[in-house]
């Protein structure tokens, strides 16, 4: 992660010098896609009119508080801080530098919130909700899992349709970290540990990726998103969770059939049950028993609270790297938040992780959090027969909840309901998750403005990169670890999931709250080169791969990486304007 992160830091860092310079040399034209109504007047802005609020970098300083202030186009409809106001009312124009800098630090700090909230609390609770339920270990993944895996993307989504000025964010982050998995990901997957591929579950995802792929180019073209359009995207994975259910089932009965005849499997050929179960008894002895206690006592109910808040493992701690000591202290106060505000069931362990102190006060600040959370804190401020508000109501009905559950309940045992927490859980953490991503989405915007840089390049790098980074360390962990055809169909699910329902969930939530279309305006030549890149990365695999009997080796890794760069340099070359179409 820390590499990624320098990435991230080395590019704003590379843009702010840019931008410096432009201020000294002169303003800039626009960028690409960039509609502008009318031009902003230099001695003030009038209260109706709509200018494009990349344009407040070509004003005076003294003007561009002013035109931030009263421009509709440099409103936030959503999130807890202006951004843009805070650059240029409460930053004098000298310390931009700095505002950037900032800015730049809460924006990795908000994806270090993405990552621990979908990986320590996002995805357990998927897990047991599912265990709950007693899906099958296919349906789990293309369903729960992927939404798991896929929560930073599918809200990044959501929040970037909720608004038709940043919907170029959404598809920029969806066709971005598509041609990055796609490309970097399963290349650096087979320079690692070159493997054979798995030649129906590769020749199936890919096929649906294409036809996913296909989708939403024709909406792109079509220039709109109709409820019809957006329910068949939603039907489309709905089918795709179909289809891997039953390839599996008749793989697994032809397995069974022929498993007298078979040959004694090999790590590389086992199904993903399998790999799950080797796994499993490799690391079944638990180290804990040689730091239990000789003579046990049970702990006060002040002991289990003070031992379920605190995030830090002091045996853990004492093992680690420095780098990962760092790390852990800037992950301490997001994980002590989400340990008091969001409860965890996991069913793997004995008593279900259940904290009774801890748990009771879940039912109190957990449904306060909802209340705060939701569309920003305008539900919690809203008053009930214009006497009470809502979030005391709240308060007092979580107090008399917790009371009950405490005085029925033990430290020892977790009760019949304990799987209830789960689904507390679950919506606790996705609303943290949307919280996160909505600060995401505004600041990024923030620094399109800033940079005038358009809101499909800021999504295909900086937003692809942050929500992808979890995605690419455990693929390539996989891949080291011995299990490189897990984490090559890996690259390709997950994104299925993210595209067809983030595009279709994001639209359907648009239509449903303005009950018309949603209007797509891209970003000029730039999204075609994106969804152009990823067709043709996936044709390049579905032709070469098949070519090489689904041997996958270290020259068509590094081939991939190779067509990443050259997008890369393409798409930023045509942002910058180096590369345009001919107007006739």
């Amino acid at each position: 992660m820390a590499g990624g992160l320098l990435n991230v830091s080395w590019v704003l860092s590379l843009l702010c010098v840019l931008q410096m310079v432009e201020t000294v040399s002169g303003a800039r034209a626009p960028s690409a896609g960039a509609h502008i109504s009318s031009q902003f007047p230099a001695a003030g802005v009038s209260q109706t009119s709509v200018v494009d609020c990349r344009e407040v970098c070509g004003l005076n300083a003294s003007d561009r508080c002013a035109f931030v202030r009263t421009n509709p186009d440099c409103r936030s409809d959503g999130g807890y801080l202006d951004y843009l106001e805070g650059i240029f009312c409460h930053f004098p124009a000298r310390l931009l530098p700095l505002a950037i800098t900032l800015y730049a630090f809460w924006l990795l700090y908000l994806f270090l919130i993405l990552g621990v909230t979908a990986a320590k609390f996002f995805c357990p609770n998927l897990s047991a909700i599912s265990t709950t339920l007693k899906l099958s270990h296919n349906v789990a993944g293309v369903t729960f899992l992927a939404f798991g895996n896929g929560a930073p993307d599918i809200f990044s989504a959501l929040v970037a349709f909720s608004d038709p000025r940043t919907a170029g964010l959404a598809f920029g982050a969806l066709f971005g970290a598509g041609v990055l998995v796609t490309t970097v990901v399963a290349g650096g997957i087979a320079i690692l540990r070159p493997f054979t591929a798995a030649s129906r579950p590769f020749l199936r995802d890919i096929i649906f990726y294409m036809a996913a792929v296909l989708l939403i180019f024709t909406a792109l073209y079509c220039g709109r998103v109709t409820l019809a359009w957006a329910l068949g995207y939603l039907g489309f994975y709905a089918f795709y969770v179909v289809t891997v259910v039953l390839c599996t089932w008749i793989y697994q009965r032809q397995r069974r059939r022929s498993l007298v005849c078979s040959m004694p499997a090999t790590p590389e050929i086992l199904s993903d049950s399998e790999e799950e179960r080797m796994s499993s008894n490799t690391n079944s002895y638990d180290y804990g028993e040689e730091y239990r206690p000789l003579l046990l006592y049970p702990e006060t109910t002040a002991q289990i609270l003070v031992q379920a808040l605190n995030p830090l493992d002091y045996r853990k701690w004492r093992t680690k790297p420095m780098y990962w000591r760092v790390l852990k202290v800037f992950k301490l106060p997001v994980e002590f938040l989400l340990l008091l505000t969001v409860p965890v069931m996991d069913p793997d362990k004995e008593d279900r992780n259940w904290k009774r102190p801890l748990n009771c006060l879940h039912l109190v600040i957990s449904p306060l959090f909802l209340t705060l959370t939701l569309q920003s804190g305008a539900y919690g401020v809203y008053e009930i027969g214009g006497l009470f508000p809502v979030w005391a109501v709240v308060v007092i009905a979580g107090t008399a909840l917790a009371a009950v559950t405490f005085f029925a309940t033990s430290n020892s045992e977790p009760p019949r309901f304990h799987w209830l927490f789960a689904f507390l859980g679950f919506l606790t953490s996705a609303l943290w998750i949307n919280a996160a991503a909505t600060e995401v989405v505004n600041i990024l915007r923030s620094l399109g403005v800033v940079f005038r840089l358009s809101n499909t390049v800021l999504g295909l790098t900086l937003l692809a990169w942050g929500n992808s980074i979890g995605d690419v360390f455990s693929d390539f962990t996989l891949a080291r670890q011995g299990y490189p055809r897990m984490a090559f169909s890996a690259c390709f699910g997950g994104i299925i999931f993210n595209m067809l329902v983030g595009v279709g969930l994001g639209c359907l939530l648009q239509i449903s709250r303005s009950h018309v279309e949603v209007k797509l305006e891209p970003d000029g030549l730039l999204v075609w080169i994106l969804a152009g890149t990823l067709g043709l990365s996936l044709v390049c695999s579905l032709v070469l791969v098949p070519l090489q009997c689904f041997q996958l080796s270290r020259v068509y890794g590094c081939c991939l990486l190779l067509l990443y760069l050259t997008f890369l340099v393409v798409a930023l070359l045509t942002e910058f304007g180096v590369i345009h179409l001919k107007t006739v």
